[in-house]
């Protein structure tokens, strides 16, 4: 859906008041000329006016000079009158404007009817992928983006989607941010997630706005924009991968808050972990659950609990902590590296 569609159709619109105006003023000329000339009430001049106009012949022809000329001005404007409002009309249909501004008006009634859902500014790489997750979820969502090749893969794949700028007020109003849960401000450019940002806490103090930061200078004038969370893709995904690369066994990391973590540990055949307890390896961790090589799921495992290669702890510590645990899970010729 595009916001104030109707405006493309405003040279259309003009040209029907234009229309509605000259049949008017035509009729209006003919029912007072009629009366006169002819000598009959303003009522059946305006039906002989309108007879006239419409070239249906079901009046007599005038018996004046006057009324023959009154007749003739009628049947040669109306004549032109009524091919103008055709090729309108027929511009109109052809063009597709009629096509597109009912699938809008549909468009805008499943938005409308929309409450508690999440608003995604941005439709590239990153938008699609939080659109994923979030629909993964269950949740509802509407995305608002600018470029037309994003308006037509969202619409192919029922997206519901809303074309414009976010950092407009009109464009999150129609996005329904008085009804909304959260803003996810991820476009491209650093400066317009920062105007939706506070775009955002002007229309609605309250909402939660989680914003992608891609250079590192920006997360706090995101912050102090009002954000209630930032994202650097770039910064979290390097961290992600050097992470990776020092500790293979660690298959997920997820980061609770700037002092905890939470991570997913496999216990690697020969690593210091394999064939020993909960309670001999979790030092200050948190052990939240583990996960069998067999696939069975057991939720905080108490300490006498032994590990075998293959296994998957769910722990949760600071960073200082979880490096120590890791280290307890690497294969043996990385753990003995100094």
């Amino acid at each position: 859906m595009r916001v104030l569609a109707a405006h493309e159709l405003e040279p259309f619109l003009r040209r029907l008041v234009v229309l509605i105006m000259l049949v008017t003023g035509l009729v209006l000329f003919g029912t007072v000329g009629l009366a006169v000339a002819e000598r009959v009430s303003l009522w059946q001049g305006l039906l002989w006016s309108i007879d006239t106009v419409a070239t249906v012949g079901s009046h007599p022809t005038p018996h004046t000079l006057a009324g023959e000329i009154v007749r003739t001005v009628l049947i040669v404007l109306g004549a032109g009158t009524l091919f103008y409002a055709l090729v309108t009309a027929t511009e109109v249909v052809v063009s597709g404007h009629v096509a597109a501004l009912l699938q809008e008006r549909r468009e805008r009634r499943v938005i409308d009817a929309l409450s508690d859902h999440y608003i995604v500014c941005g439709y590239g790489r990153v938008g699609r992928q939080v659109v994923r997750d979030i629909g993964a979820a269950g949740a509802r969502f509407v995305v608002v983006d600018e470029r037309a090749e994003n308006h037509d893969l969202a619409r192919s794949t029922g997206v519901p989607f809303i074309q414009g700028s976010a950092s407009h007020d009109a464009v999150l109003l129609a996005a329904g941010i008085e009804r909304a849960r959260a803003v996810v401000a991820c476009v491209d450019s650093d400066a317009e997630n920062i105007f939706i940002t506070l775009t955002a806490r002007e229309l609605r103090p309250g909402i939660a706005v989680v914003a992608r930061a891609s250079v590192e200078d920006s997360e706090p004038k995101l912050r102090r924009a009002g954000a209630a969370r930032v994202v650097s893709p770039y910064k979290a995904s390097g961290a992600e991968m050097a992470r990776l690369a020092l500790h293979p066994q660690i298959t997920g990391v997820l980061d609770v808050s700037p002092e905890y973590r939470m991570e997913e540990i496999q216990v690697v055949a020969g690593s210091a972990a394999d064939g020993r307890t909960v309670g001999d390896v979790r030092g200050g961790a948190i052990i939240v659950a583990m996960r069998r090589a067999d696939g069975l799921f057991q939720p905080q495992p108490p300490s006498e609990t032994r590990l075998m290669a293959g296994d998957v702890l769910i722990a949760l510590g600071t960073a200082r902590t979880m490096d120590r645990l890791a280290r307890a899970f690497a294969p043996e010729q990385a753990a003995a590296r100094p």
